[in-house]
């Protein structure tokens, strides 16, 4: 009988280095007034957001993946040959396949990667880290790189209520790598596919191309590009309330306590849900709780990275702390993990 070979096991993994990428337009809240019935007051009071990032027409989502991945790639000082895969997320990539991820192998010099892209909207940066960390452990790659990326402006119809002036644009990346000791705990995710309608899109492609344009023309006030929109209540209960329970879980299976953090990085979809999972979780005041949503808005798969990011610009003596991150959104999927920021 033929015996495998199998690659030798790496028991730790860590993250190395964190980059990012905020697009220089700022869109105020008097700018989204100017599109919806609503005011500065109302849009801080019920989401915390003052403005948010948005990328103008000629910068796409490949654009800030690229320039976040160099900022992780340089902060890292990992030799790009010694990147052996390359994790995206992003619900924003114009192109159904090829890959947003293969084409940045490319343009980033460290083909020949492999590289693939996953679709967990919100939670698909705390998927690309446990995928990483999974990825290094078991010998399958020295280095991965994840990023999580979204141009959402390209999604939204600015009219629409329940979400666009939610959303801004941005990037987030990191280089996970071997670790002599534990830098990235168990992660916990799943889904509730039963809440698959909460957020969503308006009309499917197929439905565009699908429909009869002769016997049923587009209509003056019709938006024919799919775009997002969402369940805010129902949305709001389940990321309040079941989120704190997965937050927990990933705390407990790392083996340690609110106490021992030094940082609590939850994606910022609303600084309501971040001010009710801060009291769940009953952390302690000496965790500094990540809250980049007033300036940065909702950036979905990038939000986590942004947020830590700018917590570390902020407060440089977390590094080698203790952080849990969180991430939710559509589908509706989650995933949390206890790291030990870069």
């Amino acid at each position: 009988m033929v015996t495998l070979n199998t690659r030798p096991l790496q028991k730790f993994s860590k993250i190395l280095g964190l980059g990012t990428a905020r697009p220089d337009v700022v869109v105020t809240n008097d700018d989204v007034c100017e599109w919806i019935d609503s005011s500065d007051e109302w849009i801080r009071t019920r989401t915390g957001i003052s403005t948010r990032h948005r990328a103008d027409s000629e910068t796409s989502a490949m654009d800030l993946a690229i320039a976040a991945a160099r900022d992780a790639l340089q902060r890292s000082a990992v030799p790009p040959e010694e990147i052996d895969g390359v994790i995206v997320s992003t619900i924003s990539h114009p192109y159904a396949t090829p890959s947003l991820a293969a084409k940045l192998a490319h343009e980033i010099g460290v083909s020949p990667a492999a590289a693939y892209d996953i679709s967990a909207a919100c939670a698909g940066y705390c998927y690309g880290v446990g995928q990483a960390d999974a990825l290094v452990r078991a010998g399958a790659a020295r280095n991965v790189l994840v990023v999580g990326v979204e141009k959402l402006s390209d999604f939204i119809d600015n009219s629409e209520r329940s979400i666009s002036f939610l959303l801004g644009d941005g990037a987030g990346a990191v280089v996970v790598g071997p670790s002599e000791e534990a830098g990235i705990g168990p992660t916990v995710w799943g889904s509730d596919g039963s809440k698959w309608e909460t957020i969503n899109m308006t009309h499917s492609l197929l439905e565009v191309r699908n429909r009869d344009w002769i016997s049923d023309p587009v209509r003056e006030d019709e938006k024919v590009w799919p775009t997002l929109y969402q369940d805010g209540p129902t949305v709001f209960r389940w990321a309040a309330w079941e989120m704190a329970k997965v937050a927990q879980q990933a705390l407990d299976e790392a083996g340690v306590s609110a106490e021992d953090l030094g940082a609590f990085v939850p994606h910022q979809a609303n600084m309501r849900i971040i001010d009710q999972l801060v009291k769940t979780l009953k952390l302690p005041d000496h965790v500094v709780v990540g809250r980049d949503i007033a300036d940065a808005g909702n950036t979905s798969a990038a939000s986590v990275p942004l947020a830590a990011r700018r917590l570390l610009d902020e407060h440089p003596e977390l590094s080698g702390r203790l952080a849990l991150q969180i991430g939710f959104g559509a589908g509706l999927v989650y995933a949390a993990q206890v790291v030990v920021l870069p």
